[in-house]
């Protein structure tokens, strides 16, 4: 029979890793004080470094951009405040038949991190203090067609120190480099539905790296109206890049799109508790502490009839959605480098790519664990009944439905315990908690005698040389199976039997409607009394 786990192994027609969404900050690092602009401006042969002469350097600016447009064709609109700003491109974009070139320039009034001068008088001489404060200023936004990259845009700030945004998407670089060397494949939005080789198209998406990303961005500094002319870059005065925002990509296409959903769907239900902890711990191979900053959950969002899952670490973000309802994408994304022990230079990408597909993996695998999980009769005969070891050492049961037993199935569950094991210690207080108990209750003896049937039944052992344990793939698997069954059916059931036990009012109502409908079956049967 089907499971729900055999639809992700074997109803996944194409499996692609990508970079997805890049954006990237890029400064210049001889100008981020005060005196580093000041020695700016007297290397462009100003004396007096006024604040007047950044004014005139933004307005010339301006015209530049304005003759760069006319001398091309380009036009030039003004974002309208709340615009959502790719929809107003879109239409411009449709019309844009080049294979590469500036499809449309936008300027946008937005906040910037800039300089502002104050007035220093000393007897006659008169000069200027610069410091960095939040300014509104223009930004132009150059929404390009790359030969390599395909859809781009670079925002330029037109006010010192003259940041700029780079914003690039890996999977359509990944496009025009399949289109380049005549792979054939179908697009599903920002990805892909399917491929002619879909090998090549894994090693393609594995090319992009900062080499790519910085002939990009290199290329259009020279062609762009751009804030650094060859005399400033010869006085050092030259453009970073950094990473200000990374996604990075896994999307499995399903051959059956109900399927696929289905899968997706009990995802979300066997998930929620995605954004503890101790699950978030295993996830990032972060460890996690009270210090840590950030708050731990996981947030079902539904737009329309299409949910997607979220968990979060610090500034990363894990979502998953059924995408176009063809595909599950996995996604991970990282606001922060910093919070993954890497600076934010782009040499960095590599390993921050590494990152996110080991995240998205990690993440997969423990949800088909939860699908995994199901056993054999034999297997189920030999959990719940005394058994006796090859060595003749007599396991007892763990009979379903025992409170013991199931809170020690629910603590095995945990993934607090994949990096290091469990101890006597650290188990006992969890089932104690479950149990309601308090640890003095629930005491280490009590504990050592449930180790040993676990550890006899096949589902831990015991690290050597140390009294720690670890699940085994089937202990995993039975935890997961007897935790479900648990709390999916055993509570439920318990609660229906007892008749003192006060129900939610819907599940008294449908309770009572079964049992009426058995009556009412049972009546109408009419079985005439046989004869002697």
């Amino acid at each position: 029979m089907t499971t729900i786990n055999d639809i992700l192994k074997e109803h996944v027609t194409l499996d692609i890793e990508c970079i997805d969404r890049l954006y990237l900050n890029g400064y210049i690092p001889q100008m981020q004080t005060g005196g580093q602009l000041v020695r700016f401006l007297q290397q462009r042969g100003y004396a007096i470094p006024s604040p007047a002469i950044l004014g005139q350097l933004t307005q010339q600016y301006k015209r530049e951009v304005e003759q760069f447009a006319a001398a091309h064709g380009i036009p030039i609109i003004r974002f309208e405040r709340g615009a959502r700003k790719e929809d107003v491109v879109a239409a411009y974009r449709e019309r844009f038949a080049p294979a590469e070139g500036v499809v449309v320039i936008g300027i946008a009034q937005e906040k910037a991190n800039g300089f502002k001068a104050s007035k220093r008088v000393q007897g006659k001489h008169v000069g200027f203090d610069y410091s960095r404060q939040s300014l509104f200023v223009n930004h132009y936004y150059f929404y390009l067609q790359d030969a390599d990259f395909g859809p781009a845009f670079i925002k330029v700030c037109s006010y010192a120190p003259y940041t700029v945004k780079v914003c690039l998407n890996g999977h359509e670089w990944a496009k025009q480099q399949c289109r380049q060397r005549g792979l054939a494949f179908e697009s599903l939005d920002n990805g892909f539905l399917s491929c002619a080789d879909p090998e090549q198209l894994q090693a393609i998406c594995d090319e992009l790296g900062p080499e790519q990303v910085k002939a990009f961005f290199t290329k259009w500094q020279a062609r762009l109206p751009w804030r650094l002319n060859p005399t400033d870059q010869q006085a050092g005065f030259r453009y970073r890049l950094s990473v200000w925002q990374a996604e990075f990509s896994r999307t499995q296409v399903f051959a059956d799109s109900v399927q696929g959903r289905q899968w997706f769907e009990a995802v979300i239900r066997d998930n929620l508790d995605v954004g503890r902890p101790d699950r978030i711990q295993v996830l990032f191979e972060r460890r996690v502490t009270k210090a840590t900053p950030g708050t731990f959950r996981t947030r079902v969002v539904q737009e329309g009839v299409s949910p997607s899952l979220h968990a979060y670490y610090k500034q990363t973000h894990v979502k998953q959605y059924f995408k176009e309802q063809r595909a599950l994408r996995t996604e991970t994304t990282i606001n922060n480098p910093k919070d993954h022990g890497v600076n934010k230079d782009i040499a960095n990408l590599p390993f921050l790519q590494q990152l996110g597909r080991q995240i998205n993996r990690r993440l997969l695998d423990a949800q088909r664990v939860s699908f995994d999980c199901v056993l054999s009769t034999h297997s189920l005969q030999r959990l719940v009944q005394p058994t006796v070891t090859n060595d003749g050492q007599r396991a007892p049961a763990l009979r379903l439905g025992e409170p013991r037993v199931m809170a020690l199935c629910n603590a095995l569950t945990s993934f607090e315990y994949l990096p290091h094991g469990l101890t006597n210690q650290t188990l006992r207080q969890r089932v104690a908690d479950l149990l309601g108990l308090d640890p003095t209750q629930y005491t280490a003896a009590q504990m050592s005698y449930d180790l040993r049937r676990l550890r006899l039944k096949g589902i831990i052992w015991r690290i050597p040389q140390s009294y720690r344990y670890q699940l085994t793939s089937y202990g995993r698997k039975v935890a997961l199976l007897l935790a479900k069954l648990d709390a999916r059916i055993f509570r439920c059931a318990f609660a229906a039997l007892d008749e003192a036990a006060p129900l939610p009012v819907p599940l008294a109502q449908a309770l009572a409607q079964v049992e009426q409908a058995i009556d009412d079956l049972v009546n109408n049967a009419r079985i005439a009394d046989v004869a002697v």
